[in-house]
């Protein structure tokens, strides 16, 4: 799929103002720091479409981007990040929960993860409750340049096996870096399969 068109719409501070739209929507959540806005320019090409920050968390309300005229490229606030007060991050984690488990024409959500390190509990007790809810999702493994292949394929690997516990079958996963442009056909193809499928 090719992006002719990318266009920032709204952001969002609750479910009830997110845009009145009946475009399908494709979310992307990670821990905050773990690549996000870079991924976002990268799959559409359009350099400071997201806004990428020196300061993990920065992210606080939920942006739409419309893509082609077509679909909606979501950007969520990243998780697992403390430099909010606790009263805040209760507040954007009932956000993201109502966004991804209430919203009618979320298609997919992408979770990134940092290839860089072994699985952690804040990514794998999402994924957790993202099977829990039956939010269907994918998985793309970020920074995949800052480390050997084989280091990035072992953590993947040993990700996949930490789900096991509690999912049946495995997602779709991506290894992606903005840097080298590793993910981003294959990451573009599934949203293209997801759009002529609905």
């Amino acid at each position: 799929m090719k992006i002719h068109s990318a266009n920032f719409q709204l952001s969002a501070v609750s479910l009830e103002t997110c845009p009145a739209s009946s475009l399908p929507e494709f979310a992307f959540i990670g821990r905050s720091n773990v690549g996000k806005s870079s991924l976002i320019n990268l799959l559409t090409k359009a350099e400071g479409l997201a806004r990428v920050s020196g300061n993990p968390g920065r992210t606080q309300e939920i942006n739409f981007f419309t893509i082609n005229e077509r679909w909606s490229l979501v950007d969520l606030p990243g998780y697992g990040y403390a430099k909010v007060s606790k009263a805040d991050r209760i507040r954007f984690q009932q956000f993201i929960s109502d966004y991804l488990i209430e919203r009618e024409n979320l298609v997919c959500a992408f979770v990134l993860i940092d290839s860089r390190h072994p699985p952690q509990g804040v990514d794998l007790e999402f994924v957790e409750w993202l099977v829990a809810g039956e939010v269907p999702f994918e998985l793309v493994f970020t920074k995949a340049d800052k480390n050997k292949e084989s280091v990035a394929k072992k953590n993947i690997a040993l990700f996949r096996e930490a789900m096991k516990k509690w999912s049946e079958g495995e997602p779709r996963a991506y290894l992606s870096s903005t840097k080298t442009g590793v993910g981003r056909k294959e990451i573009l193809r599934s949203i293209g399969e997801m759009l002529q499928m609905g």
